[in-house]
């Protein structure tokens, strides 16, 4: 299996989308594609008491602007910080594990990047450290069109249309399942706030498809 994947920076991304960066060795974030509307890149989906929950990073000049993804600006002319906090909150703040990572959350939440990609590199480095990934991470030097050469290409594997269709291995308790059902391949949030640090093992132990 190829050692190296590249893959695109996502808004607190997928628990699959997770799962892949602990597959392979050797991580490339994606930085000199155009923005694409209708993706994760500025989005997640939680759970709540009355269903999936989609939250939404604003981008000045909305979400139809076709500049490279180094300059998609966030916009704060609304409160969306205050309101995913409260949201993560509400859904949450009954989970095993939301004492446990709330404060370093609450740090990203508070900040105020200028730029998209860095509020999701700012999320990477949470992950990475939380989740404890064993891959090496860098970013691409240039953009690639498929097939890449040495690489396994996820980009745009998971979006919101069709991000609970993939297969999905991993199961657990969830706070709201006993209402909802079990619902898979939610933000990796979900999996944190539910297995706290044993996250880790259950990423680490699943294959995903190639």
């Amino acid at each position: 299996m190829n050692d190296n994947l590249i893959i695109e920076y996502q808004y607190f991304g997928s628990i699959n989308y997770t799962n892949a960066l602990f597959q392979f060795s050797n991580i490339e974030f994606e930085v000199y594609e155009s923005f694409q509307k209708m993706s994760f890149r500025n989005r997640m989906v939680v759970a709540g008491s009355n269903g999936l929950v989609h939250l939404s990073v604003p981008l000045e000049k909305g979400r139809d602007q076709k500049q490279p993804i180094s300059d998609v600006k966030i916009s704060y002319s609304l409160p969306w910080q205050q309101q995913h906090w409260r949201t993560i909150e509400s859904c949450y703040n009954r989970s095993p594990f939301y004492e446990f990572y709330r404060d370093g959350l609450e740090n990203i939440f508070t900040s105020k990047p200028v730029y998209l990609i860095d509020l999701n590199r700012d999320i990477r480095n949470w992950l990475w450290k939380v989740l404890k990934i064993p891959s090496s991470y860098a970013e691409t030097s240039s953009y690639q069109t498929p097939p890449i050469q040495d690489h396994t290409d996820f980009r745009n594997r998971w979006v919101p249309k069709n991000f609970q269709l993939d297969a999905f291995k991993i199961r657990y308790r969830q706070v709201f399942e006993d209402r909802i059902g079990f619902q898979p391949n939610l933000s990796i949030l979900d999996l944190l706030f539910c297995m706290g640090p044993s996250a880790h093992s259950l990423l680490k132990g699943n294959i995903l498809p190639i």
